[in-house]
Parts: C-alpha cells; sequence; structure tokens
C-alpha cells in the first residue's frame, strides 16, 4: 500500500464505520447543520461536515464562510475536504479564491491538489490564482502537479 492512499483510506474508514450505525453523520443534514459540524471540538466531525458540504454542489453556497475559516483547520483531512465542498460549489465560490490560493502552500500535498482542483471548478473568477498554480506544476508530489496542469487548462483555454 502507498502512503498516498492513507487521506483516502482515512475517509473511507470514516464512512464505513459511520455506516455502522445504519448512516454517516453527514446524510440527511442541512446545510446549517453541516457548517455547524464544522466548528465541532471532534476533528472527524469537522471532516465529515465538509465531506457532507461537497455533496451538496452549489446548495452549499452558504456555508462558504465556513469553509473559508475551515481551510485553516488543523486536521489536513478537514482543509482537504473543505477545499473539495468549496470546488463543489464552483463559480458562486469565487470569494474563497485568496483563501485557496494560500492553500497552495499547505503543507500536505493532498490540500495542496484540492486546492488546485477547486480554483479549476470556480474558473473564470480564480485567475488571479494562475501564477500560483503555474507554481506548482513544478510541485515535487506528480498529484499536485497535474492538478494544477488541469486547473490551468480551466483557466486559460486555448
Amino acid at each position: 500500500m502507498s502512503w498516498r492512499s492513507i487521506p483516502c483510506l482515512m475517509l473511507l474508514f470514516a464512512v464505513l464505520s459511520a455506516g455502522c450505525r445504519g448512516r454517516a453523520p453527514y446524510e440527511d443534514k442541512s446545510v446549517e447543520q453541516l457548517a455547524g459540524m464544522l466548528k465541532d471540538s471532534n476533528s472527524a466531525a469537522r471532516g465529515q461536515g465538509a465531506y457532507g458540504l461537497s455533496l451538496l454542489g452549489s446548495k452549499a453556497k452558504p456555508a462558504i464562510p465556513a469553509l473559508i475559516t475551515a481551510l485553516h483547520d488543523s486536521r489536513p483531512l478537514t482543509r482537504q475536504n473543505a477545499a473539495l465542498a468549496l470546488g463543489s460549489i464552483g463559480s458562486d465560490a469565487a470569494e474563497a479564491v485568496p483563501a485557496l490560493i494560500s492553500a497552495l502552500d499547505d503543507s500536505e500535498w493532498t490540500v495542496r491538489r484540492q486546492a488546485a482542483l477547486a480554483l479549476g471548478q470556480i474558473g473564470p473568477a480564480a485567475r488571479q490564482a494562475v501564477l500560483s498554480l503555474k507554481r506548482l506544476t513544478r510541485d515535487r508530489d506528480t498529484l499536485v502537479r497535474k492538478a494544477a496542469e488541469v486547473a490551468l487548462r480551466r483557466l486559460e483555454p486555448g
């Protein structure tokens, strides 16, 4: 097993563990409830709240301020899931662009990768990230470099 699969395994474990109780903790929750989970003292709950918001797409727009705050969480999985959620909101998450640009410098490759992908999903409103994404194409991690390239193609078509 590769060390790169650890974050995915952590999320899978969290989902499967929650499934033992019948459903995942983020299921059947409102945007407000999921955003509230981002403030929970339990780090697993924060990560699950961010992941739950990522499943809602543009409906999670009211949670953007909480997701921006979550990009600074102590747990990488919460930061990664916050970027995932912001990306799933799409162009409506333009106010998160500066925070996502900062996340491109995260110490965890999974967070850098997800922040790059989110910027690409936000689209033209994230054009101010182009220079940072170009720098990220030289990242030490291959998956981060590829994510930056994907984002740049979305921000600089043609």
